[in-house]
Protein backbone atom coordinates (compact mmCIF):
# COMPACT_ATOMS: atom_id res chain seq x y z
CA UNK A 1 0.00 0.00 0.00
CA UNK A 2 0.94 3.26 -1.10
CA UNK A 3 1.97 5.63 1.96
CA UNK A 4 1.18 9.68 1.08
CA UNK A 5 2.98 12.69 2.83
CA UNK A 6 2.11 16.35 2.60
CA UNK A 7 3.34 19.05 4.24
CA UNK A 8 2.78 22.76 3.29
CA UNK A 9 3.98 26.15 4.98
CA UNK A 10 5.01 29.87 4.03
CA UNK A 11 8.34 31.26 4.06
CA UNK A 12 8.51 35.10 4.62
CA UNK A 13 10.84 35.60 1.21
CA UNK A 14 9.41 36.22 -2.28
CA UNK A 15 8.75 33.49 -4.41
CA UNK A 16 11.76 34.29 -6.80
CA UNK A 17 13.88 34.33 -3.57
CA UNK A 18 12.37 30.71 -2.68
CA UNK A 19 12.23 29.08 -6.58
CA UNK A 20 16.09 30.28 -7.02
CA UNK A 21 17.03 27.73 -4.05
CA UNK A 22 15.07 25.38 -4.71
CA UNK A 23 15.20 24.98 -8.39
CA UNK A 24 18.86 23.86 -7.94
CA UNK A 25 18.11 20.02 -7.64
CA UNK A 26 22.27 20.02 -6.06
CA UNK A 27 21.31 22.84 -3.56
CA UNK A 28 20.32 20.91 -1.05
CA UNK A 29 24.01 20.34 0.81
CA UNK A 30 23.49 24.25 1.66
CA UNK A 31 20.60 24.69 3.16
CA UNK A 32 18.99 20.70 4.55
CA UNK A 33 20.66 20.12 7.79
CA UNK A 34 20.36 16.30 7.52
CA UNK A 35 22.00 16.48 4.26
CA UNK A 36 25.92 16.05 4.41
CA UNK A 37 27.24 16.45 1.04
CA UNK A 38 25.86 16.15 -2.56
CA UNK A 39 26.72 15.96 -6.29
CA UNK A 40 24.94 15.70 -9.78
CA UNK A 41 26.50 12.83 -11.57
CA UNK A 42 27.80 12.94 -14.85
CA UNK A 43 28.47 16.68 -15.16
CA UNK A 44 25.02 17.71 -15.64
CA UNK A 45 23.67 21.50 -14.47
CA UNK A 46 21.98 21.12 -11.21
CA UNK A 47 18.20 22.76 -13.19
CA UNK A 48 18.66 20.14 -16.12
CA UNK A 49 15.64 17.08 -16.27
CA UNK A 50 17.21 13.90 -15.90
CA UNK A 51 19.99 14.75 -13.62
CA UNK A 52 20.53 12.69 -11.31
CA UNK A 53 21.78 13.81 -7.23
CA UNK A 54 24.30 11.37 -5.31
CA UNK A 55 23.94 12.12 -1.55
CA UNK A 56 24.86 11.19 1.74
CA UNK A 57 22.98 12.06 4.48
CA UNK A 58 24.35 13.06 8.22
CA UNK A 59 23.35 9.91 9.57
CA UNK A 60 25.27 7.70 6.77
CA UNK A 61 22.72 6.90 4.53
CA UNK A 62 22.95 7.07 1.07
CA UNK A 63 20.43 8.31 -1.98
CA UNK A 64 20.33 8.63 -5.67
CA UNK A 65 17.22 10.84 -6.74
CA UNK A 66 16.83 12.03 -10.39
CA UNK A 67 14.93 15.14 -11.75
CA UNK A 68 11.92 14.21 -13.64
CA UNK A 69 10.03 17.72 -14.21
CA UNK A 70 11.08 21.59 -13.92
CA UNK A 71 8.91 24.42 -14.69
CA UNK A 72 9.89 27.64 -14.21
CA UNK A 73 6.00 29.19 -14.75
CA UNK A 74 4.59 27.13 -12.68
CA UNK A 75 7.51 27.08 -9.83
CA UNK A 76 7.28 23.34 -9.23
CA UNK A 77 9.04 20.16 -9.45
CA UNK A 78 9.23 16.39 -9.39
CA UNK A 79 11.91 14.35 -8.64
CA UNK A 80 11.80 10.54 -7.62
CA UNK A 81 14.51 8.11 -5.79
CA UNK A 82 16.50 6.16 -8.15
CA UNK A 83 18.47 3.70 -5.00
CA UNK A 84 18.64 4.24 -1.23
CA UNK A 85 20.04 2.69 1.86
CA UNK A 86 17.20 3.84 3.28
CA UNK A 87 13.63 1.56 1.98
CA UNK A 88 11.66 4.15 0.37
CA UNK A 89 10.17 2.17 -2.37
CA UNK A 90 8.80 3.90 -5.44
CA UNK A 91 9.13 6.99 -3.95
CA UNK A 92 8.23 10.15 -5.93
CA UNK A 93 7.89 13.88 -4.43
CA UNK A 94 6.66 17.09 -5.90
CA UNK A 95 7.91 20.60 -4.96
CA UNK A 96 4.88 23.52 -5.63
CA UNK A 97 5.65 27.27 -4.81
CA UNK A 98 2.59 29.60 -5.03
CA UNK A 99 2.86 33.35 -4.16
CA UNK A 100 1.26 34.97 -0.89
CA UNK A 101 -1.08 37.40 -2.19
CA UNK A 102 0.87 40.38 -0.39
CA UNK A 103 4.07 39.15 -2.51
CA UNK A 104 6.57 39.19 -0.36
CA UNK A 105 5.86 35.60 0.95
CA UNK A 106 5.53 32.15 -0.53
CA UNK A 107 3.43 29.27 0.03
CA UNK A 108 5.40 26.12 -0.23
CA UNK A 109 3.78 22.85 -0.92
CA UNK A 110 5.60 19.37 -0.47
CA UNK A 111 4.20 15.99 -0.91
CA UNK A 112 5.30 12.25 -1.99
CA UNK A 113 3.93 8.89 -2.41
CA UNK A 114 6.06 5.81 -1.52
CA UNK A 115 5.40 2.35 -0.32
CA UNK A 116 7.63 0.65 2.88
CA UNK A 117 8.48 -3.21 3.91
CA UNK A 118 5.72 -4.08 6.06
CA UNK A 119 5.76 -3.12 9.61
CA UNK A 120 7.39 0.15 9.14
CA UNK A 121 5.10 2.34 7.44
CA UNK A 122 4.71 4.24 10.67
CA UNK A 123 8.73 5.42 11.26
CA UNK A 124 8.80 5.93 7.63
CA UNK A 125 6.24 8.23 7.06
CA UNK A 126 7.19 10.37 10.20
CA UNK A 127 10.83 10.23 9.19
CA UNK A 128 9.78 12.14 5.37
CA UNK A 129 7.32 14.05 7.20
CA UNK A 130 9.29 15.53 10.20
CA UNK A 131 12.89 14.68 9.62
CA UNK A 132 13.06 15.89 5.81
CA UNK A 133 10.14 17.85 5.01
CA UNK A 134 9.19 19.58 8.35
CA UNK A 135 13.11 20.03 8.88
CA UNK A 136 13.74 21.49 5.35
CA UNK A 137 10.86 24.26 5.49
CA UNK A 138 12.93 25.39 9.05
CA UNK A 139 16.12 24.76 7.27
CA UNK A 140 15.81 26.84 4.51
CA UNK A 141 13.84 29.80 6.31
CA UNK A 142 17.63 29.57 8.74
CA UNK A 143 18.89 29.74 4.76
CA UNK A 144 16.84 32.77 4.12
CA UNK A 145 17.78 34.71 7.10
CA UNK A 146 21.65 35.06 7.07
CA UNK A 147 19.94 37.83 3.91
CA UNK A 148 20.31 41.45 5.16
CA UNK A 149 16.83 42.33 3.70
CA UNK A 150 15.70 39.49 6.16
CA UNK A 151 17.37 40.06 9.46
CA UNK A 152 16.47 41.54 12.30
CA UNK A 153 18.29 44.46 13.48
CA UNK A 154 21.32 43.25 14.52
CA UNK A 155 20.97 39.92 13.99
CA UNK A 156 23.52 40.45 10.62
CA UNK A 157 26.04 37.12 10.62
CA UNK A 158 29.73 38.18 9.77
CA UNK A 159 31.34 36.94 6.44
CA UNK A 160 34.26 35.07 6.65
CA UNK A 161 37.36 37.60 7.27
CA UNK A 162 39.85 35.25 5.65
CA UNK A 163 40.31 35.96 1.70
CA UNK A 164 39.30 33.13 -0.45
CA UNK A 165 41.81 32.11 -3.63
CA UNK A 166 41.07 32.75 -7.06
CA UNK A 167 42.14 31.54 -10.35
CA UNK A 168 42.92 34.56 -12.46
CA UNK A 169 43.39 35.23 -16.58
CA UNK A 170 46.10 38.44 -15.69
CA UNK A 171 49.00 40.20 -17.88
CA UNK A 172 51.84 41.60 -16.62
CA UNK A 173 52.28 43.86 -19.78
CA UNK A 174 50.57 45.20 -22.35
CA UNK A 175 50.51 43.29 -25.75
CA UNK A 176 48.60 40.84 -27.77
CA UNK A 177 46.69 37.81 -26.53
CA UNK A 178 49.58 35.95 -25.50
CA UNK A 179 50.02 38.48 -22.50
CA UNK A 180 47.16 36.56 -20.84
CA UNK A 181 48.41 33.97 -18.50
CA UNK A 182 46.79 32.14 -16.14
CA UNK A 183 47.65 32.36 -12.50
CA UNK A 184 46.42 32.47 -8.88
CA UNK A 185 44.74 35.22 -6.64
CA UNK A 186 42.62 35.81 -3.80
CA UNK A 187 39.32 37.34 -3.21
CA UNK A 188 39.41 39.27 0.12
CA UNK A 189 36.49 39.14 2.74
CA UNK A 190 33.73 41.17 1.50
CA UNK A 191 33.48 44.61 3.41
CA UNK A 192 30.37 47.20 4.38
CA UNK A 193 28.53 47.02 1.11
CA UNK A 194 30.51 44.62 -0.73
CA UNK A 195 29.24 40.96 -2.03
CA UNK A 196 31.55 37.76 -2.69
CA UNK A 197 30.79 35.84 -5.83
CA UNK A 198 32.11 32.56 -6.93
CA UNK A 199 31.56 33.09 -11.15
CA UNK A 200 30.81 31.11 -13.17
CA UNK A 201 30.67 32.65 -16.24
CA UNK A 202 32.59 35.63 -17.26
CA UNK A 203 31.86 38.40 -20.17
CA UNK A 204 34.31 39.17 -22.62
CA UNK A 205 34.22 42.22 -24.49
CA UNK A 206 36.32 44.39 -27.06
CA UNK A 207 36.69 46.50 -24.55
CA UNK A 208 39.09 43.98 -22.77
CA UNK A 209 41.08 44.16 -26.02
CA UNK A 210 41.49 48.11 -25.30
CA UNK A 211 42.57 47.25 -21.78
CA UNK A 212 45.21 44.36 -22.66
CA UNK A 213 46.37 46.68 -25.34
CA UNK A 214 47.50 49.33 -23.11
CA UNK A 215 45.26 51.95 -24.62
CA UNK A 216 43.82 52.82 -20.88
CA UNK A 217 46.69 52.36 -18.77
CA UNK A 218 44.91 54.74 -16.01
CA UNK A 219 42.37 52.06 -15.69
CA UNK A 220 44.30 48.92 -16.32
CA UNK A 221 47.86 49.39 -14.52
CA UNK A 222 50.37 46.37 -14.95
CA UNK A 223 53.77 45.40 -13.80
CA UNK A 224 55.59 42.36 -13.00
CA UNK A 225 54.54 42.19 -9.78
CA UNK A 226 51.31 43.45 -9.93
CA UNK A 227 49.51 41.59 -12.70
CA UNK A 228 46.17 43.33 -14.54
CA UNK A 229 43.24 41.21 -14.84
CA UNK A 230 40.77 42.45 -17.37
CA UNK A 231 36.74 41.80 -17.84
CA UNK A 232 33.91 44.12 -16.67
CA UNK A 233 31.16 41.52 -16.22
CA UNK A 234 30.60 37.87 -14.77
CA UNK A 235 27.63 35.77 -13.34
CA UNK A 236 28.01 33.26 -10.54
CA UNK A 237 26.65 32.92 -6.72
CA UNK A 238 26.82 34.73 -3.86
CA UNK A 239 29.07 32.99 -1.18
CA UNK A 240 28.94 35.96 1.94
CA UNK A 241 28.04 39.88 1.97
CA UNK A 242 29.35 42.33 4.31
CA UNK A 243 27.65 44.88 6.30
CA UNK A 244 25.05 47.13 5.43
CA UNK A 245 24.14 44.68 2.06
CA UNK A 246 20.20 44.62 1.86
CA UNK A 247 18.32 42.56 -1.22
CA UNK A 248 21.25 39.78 -1.34
CA UNK A 249 21.49 36.65 0.02
CA UNK A 250 24.81 33.79 0.16
CA UNK A 251 23.17 31.35 -2.50
CA UNK A 252 21.65 33.69 -4.39
CA UNK A 253 22.31 33.47 -8.04
CA UNK A 254 23.62 37.05 -9.18
CA UNK A 255 25.16 39.10 -12.00
CA UNK A 256 27.24 42.46 -11.91
CA UNK A 257 28.76 44.82 -14.52
CA UNK A 258 31.03 47.23 -12.98
CA UNK A 259 33.36 50.43 -14.54
CA UNK A 260 36.66 48.74 -12.75
CA UNK A 261 38.24 45.81 -14.35
CA UNK A 262 39.02 42.44 -12.50
CA UNK A 263 36.42 39.68 -13.92
CA UNK A 264 38.51 37.26 -15.28
CA UNK A 265 38.99 35.33 -12.52
CA UNK A 266 36.69 32.48 -10.00
CA UNK A 267 35.99 34.48 -7.10
CA UNK A 268 35.93 38.52 -6.76
CA UNK A 269 34.78 40.56 -4.57
CA UNK A 270 32.64 43.61 -5.63
CA UNK A 271 30.32 46.20 -4.70
CA UNK A 272 27.07 45.21 -3.97
CA UNK A 273 25.90 48.43 -6.19
CA UNK A 274 27.31 46.47 -9.12
CA UNK A 275 25.11 43.34 -8.39
CA UNK A 276 21.37 42.48 -10.13
CA UNK A 277 19.79 38.99 -9.40
CA UNK A 278 19.42 36.84 -12.27
CA UNK A 279 15.82 35.34 -13.45
CA UNK A 280 15.44 31.47 -12.58
CA UNK A 281 15.58 30.33 -16.20
CA UNK A 282 18.72 31.92 -17.31
CA UNK A 283 21.63 30.25 -17.44
CA UNK A 284 24.85 31.67 -15.73
CA UNK A 285 26.48 31.77 -19.37
CA UNK A 286 23.94 33.14 -21.22
CA UNK A 287 23.59 36.11 -18.18
CA UNK A 288 27.54 36.83 -18.44
CA UNK A 289 26.73 37.18 -22.53
CA UNK A 290 23.99 39.41 -21.95
CA UNK A 291 24.16 41.81 -18.96
CA UNK A 292 26.84 44.45 -20.93
CA UNK A 293 25.98 43.66 -23.91
CA UNK A 294 21.92 44.20 -23.28
CA UNK A 295 22.35 46.86 -20.89
CA UNK A 296 24.08 48.92 -23.63
CA UNK A 297 21.49 48.10 -26.07
CA UNK A 298 19.29 49.79 -24.25
CA UNK A 299 21.07 52.72 -23.43
CA UNK A 300 21.97 52.80 -27.65
CA UNK A 301 18.67 52.62 -28.26
CA UNK A 302 16.30 54.60 -25.75
CA UNK A 303 18.62 56.95 -24.51
CA UNK A 304 20.95 58.57 -27.19
CA UNK A 305 19.25 56.80 -30.74
CA UNK A 306 15.40 57.37 -29.61
CA UNK A 307 14.94 54.73 -31.65
CA UNK A 308 11.33 54.13 -32.96
CA UNK A 309 8.89 53.57 -35.77
CA UNK A 310 10.91 54.31 -39.04
CA UNK A 311 14.27 55.05 -37.83
CA UNK A 312 17.06 54.23 -40.32
CA UNK A 313 19.32 52.50 -37.84
CA UNK A 314 23.07 51.33 -39.00
CA UNK A 315 24.83 49.05 -36.74
CA UNK A 316 27.91 48.19 -37.52
CA UNK A 317 29.46 44.69 -36.29
CA UNK A 318 25.92 43.44 -36.70
CA UNK A 319 26.41 39.95 -35.76
CA UNK A 320 28.30 40.78 -32.47
CA UNK A 321 27.13 40.80 -29.11
CA UNK A 322 25.89 44.15 -29.28
CA UNK A 323 25.15 44.34 -32.73
CA UNK A 324 22.41 41.79 -32.56
CA UNK A 325 20.70 42.57 -29.80
CA UNK A 326 20.72 46.11 -31.33
CA UNK A 327 19.36 44.46 -34.24
CA UNK A 328 16.71 42.57 -33.02
CA UNK A 329 15.29 45.31 -30.58
CA UNK A 330 15.65 47.98 -32.83
CA UNK A 331 13.50 46.05 -35.46
CA UNK A 332 10.77 45.13 -32.73
CA UNK A 333 10.35 48.95 -32.43
CA UNK A 334 9.40 49.71 -35.84
CA UNK A 335 12.87 50.47 -36.57
CA UNK A 336 14.63 49.93 -40.37
CA UNK A 337 17.89 48.15 -39.26
CA UNK A 338 21.03 47.97 -41.72
CA UNK A 339 23.83 46.45 -40.88
CA UNK A 340 27.57 45.68 -41.85
CA UNK A 341 29.29 42.48 -41.27
CA UNK A 342 32.80 41.06 -42.88
CA UNK A 343 31.27 37.78 -44.25
CA UNK A 344 27.94 35.60 -45.42
CA UNK A 345 28.20 34.01 -42.39
CA UNK A 346 27.94 36.56 -40.15
CA UNK A 347 25.31 38.10 -42.86
CA UNK A 348 22.42 35.08 -42.19
CA UNK A 349 23.26 35.67 -38.19
CA UNK A 350 22.42 39.01 -38.43
CA UNK A 351 19.32 38.46 -40.85
CA UNK A 352 18.43 35.93 -38.61
CA UNK A 353 18.08 38.42 -35.32
CA UNK A 354 16.33 41.27 -37.52
CA UNK A 355 18.60 42.74 -39.49
CA UNK A 356 16.64 43.83 -42.48
CA UNK A 357 19.43 45.09 -44.93
CA UNK A 358 22.68 43.25 -44.36
CA UNK A 359 26.19 44.80 -45.84
CA UNK A 360 29.06 42.66 -46.31
CA UNK A 361 32.50 44.08 -46.18
CA UNK A 362 36.27 43.79 -45.57
CA UNK A 363 37.64 47.14 -46.15
CA UNK A 364 34.42 49.63 -44.72
CA UNK A 365 33.33 50.78 -47.61
CA UNK A 366 29.06 51.02 -46.51
CA UNK A 367 28.25 54.16 -47.11
CA UNK A 368 27.19 54.12 -50.54
CA UNK A 369 24.77 51.05 -50.11
CA UNK A 370 23.42 52.59 -47.05
CA UNK A 371 22.52 55.73 -48.99
CA UNK A 372 20.82 52.99 -51.78
CA UNK A 373 19.12 51.36 -49.09
CA UNK A 374 17.42 53.70 -47.15
CA UNK A 375 18.59 57.04 -48.11
CA UNK A 376 20.87 57.56 -44.84
CA UNK A 377 21.35 56.64 -41.59
CA UNK A 378 19.70 58.43 -38.58
CA UNK A 379 21.33 56.69 -36.17
CA UNK A 380 25.02 55.20 -36.43
CA UNK A 381 25.97 52.90 -34.08
CA UNK A 382 29.60 52.80 -34.70
CA UNK A 383 32.38 50.56 -33.06
CA UNK A 384 34.60 50.08 -36.10
CA UNK A 385 36.80 53.01 -34.92
CA UNK A 386 39.32 55.57 -37.05
CA UNK A 387 38.98 53.18 -40.55
CA UNK A 388 35.11 54.13 -41.03
CA UNK A 389 34.99 57.35 -40.16
CA UNK A 390 35.16 59.29 -43.41
CA UNK A 391 31.90 56.55 -44.53
CA UNK A 392 30.28 56.79 -41.00
CA UNK A 393 29.61 60.41 -42.18
CA UNK A 394 28.74 59.85 -45.80
CA UNK A 395 26.43 57.20 -44.66
CA UNK A 396 24.32 59.65 -42.26
CA UNK A 397 21.48 61.48 -43.56
CA UNK A 398 20.63 65.13 -42.32
CA UNK A 399 20.47 66.00 -38.74
CA UNK A 400 21.13 62.55 -37.85
CA UNK A 401 23.33 61.05 -35.00
CA UNK A 402 26.98 59.39 -34.77
CA UNK A 403 27.41 57.21 -31.34
CA UNK A 404 30.80 55.92 -31.12
CA UNK A 405 30.94 52.99 -28.85
CA UNK A 406 34.20 51.38 -29.93
CA UNK A 407 37.12 52.04 -31.98
CA UNK A 408 37.94 48.04 -33.06
CA UNK A 409 40.37 49.45 -36.16
CA UNK A 410 42.18 52.20 -34.13
CA UNK A 411 41.64 55.60 -32.08
CA UNK A 412 38.80 57.61 -33.91
CA UNK A 413 40.94 61.18 -34.94
CA UNK A 414 39.28 64.37 -33.48
CA UNK A 415 36.28 65.21 -35.02
CA UNK A 416 35.69 68.94 -35.94
CA UNK A 417 32.51 70.59 -34.99
CA UNK A 418 32.66 72.24 -38.70
CA UNK A 419 32.75 69.00 -40.40
CA UNK A 420 29.86 67.91 -38.27
CA UNK A 421 27.94 70.79 -39.27
CA UNK A 422 27.65 70.69 -42.66
CA UNK A 423 25.06 68.13 -42.50
CA UNK A 424 23.83 68.85 -38.47
CA UNK A 425 25.56 65.63 -37.57
CA UNK A 426 25.19 65.16 -33.43
CA UNK A 427 27.94 63.19 -31.91
CA UNK A 428 27.90 61.22 -28.71
CA UNK A 429 30.71 58.73 -27.44
CA UNK A 430 28.90 57.32 -24.02
CA UNK A 431 30.21 55.35 -21.21
CA UNK A 432 27.39 52.77 -20.48
CA UNK A 433 28.51 52.63 -16.37
CA UNK A 434 27.50 56.51 -16.01
CA UNK A 435 23.68 55.39 -17.13
CA UNK A 436 23.88 52.97 -14.05
CA UNK A 437 25.47 54.94 -11.71
CA UNK A 438 23.09 53.52 -8.80
CA UNK A 439 21.96 50.11 -8.30
CA UNK A 440 18.42 51.33 -8.85
CA UNK A 441 19.19 52.33 -12.37
CA UNK A 442 21.02 49.20 -13.21
CA UNK A 443 18.12 46.96 -11.67
CA UNK A 444 15.51 48.79 -14.11
CA UNK A 445 17.82 48.32 -16.98
CA UNK A 446 18.76 44.58 -16.12
CA UNK A 447 15.24 44.22 -15.90
CA UNK A 448 14.49 45.59 -19.17
CA UNK A 449 16.81 43.18 -20.32
CA UNK A 450 15.03 40.13 -18.87
CA UNK A 451 11.97 41.54 -19.87
CA UNK A 452 12.77 42.07 -23.96
CA UNK A 453 14.06 38.84 -23.99
CA UNK A 454 11.32 36.41 -22.11
CA UNK A 455 9.53 38.69 -24.71
CA UNK A 456 11.08 37.66 -27.58
CA UNK A 457 11.90 41.45 -28.25
CA UNK A 458 15.84 39.61 -28.05
CA UNK A 459 17.14 36.45 -28.41
CA UNK A 460 20.10 35.30 -26.83
CA UNK A 461 23.12 35.39 -29.16
CA UNK A 462 25.27 32.08 -30.37
CA UNK A 463 27.72 32.41 -27.36
CA UNK A 464 31.46 30.88 -27.15
CA UNK A 465 32.82 29.58 -24.62
CA UNK A 466 36.50 29.20 -23.33
CA UNK A 467 38.29 28.07 -20.01
CA UNK A 468 39.70 31.02 -17.93
CA UNK A 469 43.15 29.84 -18.71
CA UNK A 470 42.43 30.15 -22.64
CA UNK A 471 41.04 33.78 -22.45
CA UNK A 472 44.42 34.92 -25.47
CA UNK A 473 42.50 32.10 -27.21
CA UNK A 474 39.30 34.42 -26.70
CA UNK A 475 41.31 37.37 -27.21
CA UNK A 476 42.54 36.39 -30.56
CA UNK A 477 39.11 35.22 -31.86
CA UNK A 478 37.52 38.48 -30.79
CA UNK A 479 40.06 40.08 -32.89
CA UNK A 480 40.15 37.60 -36.14
CA UNK A 481 36.96 39.05 -37.03
CA UNK A 482 35.91 35.24 -37.05
CA UNK A 483 33.46 35.17 -34.11
CA UNK A 484 29.86 35.46 -34.00
CA UNK A 485 27.89 36.25 -30.99
CA UNK A 486 29.43 36.54 -28.02
CA UNK A 487 32.24 34.76 -25.99
CA UNK A 488 32.34 34.28 -22.47
CA UNK A 489 35.13 32.32 -20.09
CA UNK A 490 34.17 29.56 -17.52
CA UNK A 491 36.38 29.66 -14.60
Amino acid sequence: MLQKVVRSTVIDAPIERVWAVLRDFNSHDQWHGVVERSRIEGGRRGDQVGAVRDFWLRDGNHIREQLLTLSDSDYKSTYCIVEASVPLQRYVATVTLKPVTDGRRTFWHWESSFATPPGRERELREMVAQGVYEAGFENLRRHLERGADLRTPGSEPQPTALPLPSRRAALRQYGGPEVLVAGDGEAPAPGAGEVRIRQRAVGVNYFDVYLRKGWLPSLLPVAADAPGVPGMEAAGTVIDVGAGVNGLLPGDRVAYMGPQPGAYCSVRTVPADWVVRLPAALEDASAAALLLKGVTADMLLRDLGHVRAGTRLLVHAAAGGVGLLLCAWARKLGATVIGTVSSEDKARVARAHGCEHVIVTRDYRFADAVQAECGGADVVVDGLGDAAREQNFAALARCGHWISLGQASGSLQPISPDWLVQKSITFSRPVVFDFVATQRQLAERAQRVWDALAAGSIQLPPIERYALGAAGQAHAQLESRRSIGALVLIP
